[in-house]
Protein backbone atom coordinates (compact mmCIF):
# COMPACT_ATOMS: atom_id res chain seq x y z
CA UNK A 1 0.00 0.00 0.00
CA UNK A 2 1.58 3.35 -0.58
CA UNK A 3 0.21 6.04 1.62
CA UNK A 4 1.49 9.78 0.32
CA UNK A 5 3.73 11.57 2.54
CA UNK A 6 2.23 14.57 3.48
CA UNK A 7 -0.84 11.82 4.75
CA UNK A 8 1.35 10.02 6.86
CA UNK A 9 2.85 13.30 8.42
CA UNK A 10 -0.88 14.70 8.33
CA UNK A 11 -2.02 11.44 10.68
CA UNK A 12 1.37 11.49 13.06
CA UNK A 13 0.46 15.10 13.68
CA UNK A 14 -2.93 14.76 14.83
CA UNK A 15 -2.67 11.83 16.85
CA UNK A 16 0.25 13.87 18.69
CA UNK A 17 -1.40 16.46 19.31
CA UNK A 18 -4.44 14.35 20.50
CA UNK A 19 -2.39 12.09 23.06
CA UNK A 20 0.38 14.88 23.92
CA UNK A 21 -1.24 17.77 23.85
CA UNK A 22 1.40 20.21 23.43
CA UNK A 23 0.70 23.71 23.73
CA UNK A 24 -0.61 25.72 20.74
CA UNK A 25 2.08 28.39 20.53
CA UNK A 26 5.01 24.93 20.53
CA UNK A 27 3.18 23.79 17.51
CA UNK A 28 3.34 26.92 15.77
CA UNK A 29 7.42 27.35 17.18
CA UNK A 30 7.56 24.32 15.81
CA UNK A 31 6.22 24.62 12.11
CA UNK A 32 7.82 28.21 11.50
CA UNK A 33 10.48 26.90 13.07
CA UNK A 34 11.15 23.73 10.30
CA UNK A 35 10.14 25.92 7.66
CA UNK A 36 12.57 28.72 8.49
CA UNK A 37 15.21 25.85 8.24
CA UNK A 38 14.35 24.27 5.54
CA UNK A 39 14.78 27.33 2.99
CA UNK A 40 18.35 28.34 5.24
CA UNK A 41 21.70 27.68 4.07
CA UNK A 42 21.82 24.99 7.10
CA UNK A 43 19.23 22.52 4.60
CA UNK A 44 21.95 20.88 2.61
CA UNK A 45 23.47 19.58 5.91
CA UNK A 46 20.72 18.81 7.52
CA UNK A 47 19.53 16.48 4.05
CA UNK A 48 22.77 14.85 4.54
CA UNK A 49 22.21 14.15 8.21
CA UNK A 50 18.90 12.44 7.94
CA UNK A 51 19.71 10.75 4.74
CA UNK A 52 22.02 8.07 5.79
Amino acid sequence: MDVPLWLALLAVGVLGVKLIRPPWWLVAVTLLGGFLLADSFLAPAIDTAISK
